[in-house]
């Protein structure tokens, strides 16, 4: 059995909510781009001392600066922006000889901390589940936690089962009342995800193949999705400059 987790971070948006004209994941809070932040916490974690980032948007500016560190990693290229499923999918032949699970993080998410990463690493591996996911659990929508009012929610039936994730925009009234939101850090079995992958559909206003529809192939599969809870702070990412000013008061 490879028990081996390879990381994956997502990092080839423009961010052009941000008003800047450089990577998202190059934004800097506090002096420090985003993607630093994370990596940081990889590093920290011990589950991948190499993890593979998909690039994009101007990726020369992002491998020229995280090459400032004196560490490899593994760049693979999206050249066109076609959703996080397609992002993912695009690590397949390098990492499917390797790796027996896979972890998919962010590149603007920066506040995951070394601990969490490696809870769902343990987790996973003891569950033995073909999907662990990271949820949180809110009080409200209010003051700093606005930033999690467009995330998906995470629906469970009487007994704690996830059933599924529905998109904000897909939510009915009910739905959208629900505090448990999902921050898509996953970790999948390897052969599970690369099967499933090509199974994703962009049938959507954006055209874009979703890595958050692998949990509804899980349900109407039935199979038991493993989750853990995070600390709120700890799934916040930035779209826009106001979120990033949220942020900015979070690290401060």
């Amino acid at each position: 059995m490879n028990d081996k987790i390879k990381i994956i971070i997502l990092a080839a948006g423009k961010g052009e909510r941000m008003r800047s004209d450089e990577p998202k994941v190059l934004v800097k809070i506090r002096g420090k781009s985003m993607i630093k932040y994370l990596l940081e916490s990889i590093h920290g974690s011990g589950v991948d001392d190499s993890p593979t980032i998909i690039v994009g948007y101007k990726k020369e500016m992002v491998m020229e600066e995280l090459s400032k560190e004196g560490k490899k990693y593994n760049y693979i290229t999206q050249e066109t922006q076609l959703g996080t499923g397609h992002a993912v999918s695009l690590a397949k032949n390098s990492l499917k000889d390797i790796a027996g699970h896979v972890m998919i993080l962010y590149g603007d998410h920066p506040f995951i901390n070394s601990k969490t990463i490696k809870d769902i690493s343990d987790q996973h591996l003891k569950s033995g589940k073909k999907i662990t996911m990271a949820t949180v659990r809110l009080l409200n929508f209010k003051d700093w936690r606005i930033n999690f009012v467009n995330f998906s929610r995470i629906i469970r039936d009487e007994n704690g089962k996830i059933i599924k994730d529905v998109q904000f925009k897909d939510a009915n009234d009910e739905e959208i009342k629900v505090t448990e939101v999902n921050p898509c850090y996953f970790c999948f079995d390897a052969a599970w995800l690369w099967d499933n992958l090509k199974s994703l559909e962009n049938n959507n206003t954006q055209k874009e193949y979703y890595l958050t529809d692998l949990i509804k192939i899980a349900t109407n599969e039935g199979i038991d999705i493993e989750s853990i809870d995070i600390e709120a702070h700890e799934a916040l990412g930035a779209n826009t400059r106001a979120e990033l000013e949220i942020l900015e008061r979070v690290v401060s």
